[in-house]
């Protein structure tokens, strides 16, 4: 049996396992358990009546969460010409082409994401290896493959979060801080669920969002009931 400190024991007996929350009751809850020391992470899990292993039910997308993630955002932008003073003015933090290529093929990934027009794609290939393992590669279908750098700038940085199911058919999103507050922290995670309802896969049939938890970083999981979650996302 798996042993817990008394900050965590004392927040696990707060959660009643047995119980499923409301999306609002769940959120307070995570917010109340969430008694480290730094700033916790607020985050949703999801699990949906998807099977990821056939392509017509791989459920991925993006969403901008209307109070952000409470996190600083270090956005990189390949580009070239007026795009890359487009990425500039929008506030990238680097922006560039075979320069960032060579300097990211020698190790530096110094930056959370990356964007880059669809013509500089062929350039950031080449560094794809790298990229792609950790979740860094540019990808039309979030958005970070686009002409419209200054938006995906803007966006990125406002508190953009991208999700993808996983091979057990969940997505995980954070919503942000604890020091958010719930009701930020549920018109976020609102805006997480009402995005994945719009981007159900036709072929996926029956119950959709099958279970729904929320937790902080180092808090306990607090199952939400998704029959009350299908009715606030409607």
């Amino acid at each position: 049996m798996a042993k817990y400190g008394k900050r965590l024991t004392d927040a696990r007996a707060k959660v009643d396992p047995t119980k499923s929350y409301t999306l609002e009751d769940g959120i307070a809850l995570a917010v109340d358990t969430a008694t480290a020391k730094f700033d916790e992470t607020i985050e949703i899990a999801i699990r949906l009546g998807v099977d990821p292993r056939q392509a017509d039910q791989n459920v991925r997308g993006s969403v901008v969460l209307p109070h952000g993630t409470g996190k600083t955002v270090r956005v990189l932008v390949f580009a070239k010409g007026e795009k890359e003073a487009e990425a500039r003015d929008a506030g990238a933090d680097f922006v560039g082409g075979e320069d960032l290529v060579k300097k990211i093929s020698e190790g530096w990934l110094d930056f959370d994401k990356a964007v880059a027009t669809p013509d500089m794609m062929g350039l950031v290939g080449r560094i794809g290896k790298v990229l792609g393992p950790r979740g860094l590669m540019p990808n039309p279908k979030v958005g970070t493959v686009t002409f419209d750098v200054g938006k995906a700038v803007r966006e990125l940085q406002a508190g953009k979060v991208e999700f993808r199911v996983e091979k057990a058919g969940i997505v995980h999103a954070p919503i942000g801080k604890k020091s958010f507050g719930p009701e930020k922290l549920i018109e976020n995670a609102r805006a997480v669920l009402e995005t994945l309802v719009r981007a159900k896969p036709s072929a996926a049939k029956g119950n959709y969002l099958r279970a729904v938890a929320v937790a902080a970083t180092v808090g306990p999981g607090v199952k939400i009931d998704p029959n009350a979650t299908r009715t606030a996302v409607v």
